[in-house]
């Protein structure tokens, strides 16, 4: 899969993702809900194969001592998570123009779900995110 754009809310960022994408992962930790107002549902790729443009109103926000999470500063859209120790950033899925072609795989950090939604579908429930779904290839 290759050239994919997506955008904020507003497109004063926009990005283009020239390499595979990974399956979709729905995470849902308390910092991605609080981020996003429900739960996330985000695919990755590796981080040369992502350009960002213009980045003039592309911030990034240290949400933890392991990561950091990209977002608009203009409409405030929830773009993108990299971890400090990874090659690889992920990209909130909605974000993508369609078609994306992507499926989704997985939930991670189903023990930290909020109490007025379910997760029953067949999809694998992780408790932690560790190696949940793999990433694309470099």
């Amino acid at each position: 899969m290759a050239g994919i754009q997506g955008r904020c809310l507003c497109g004063a960022v926009e990005f283009t993702v020239d390499g595979p994408l990974r399956s979709v992962v729905y995470c849902h930790c308390k910092m991605c809900r609080r981020t996003s107002g429900h739960f996330v549902a985000a695919t990755a790729c590796a981080l040369p194969h992502l350009s960002i443009r213009p980045t003039q109103s592309l911030r990034w926000y240290r949400s933890s001592a392991e990561a950091q999470r990209g977002f608009c500063g203009r409409c405030g859209s929830n773009l993108f998570w990299k971890p400090d120790s990874a090659t690889h950033v992920s990209i909130m899925a909605g974000t993508l123009d369609d078609p994306t072609g992507l499926t989704a795989a997985a939930h991670i950090y189903v023990g930290e779900k909020a109490d007025y939604y379910h997760t029953d579908d067949q999809l694998p429930k992780h408790l932690d995110g560790v190696h949940a779904v793999p990433l694309p290839p470099m």
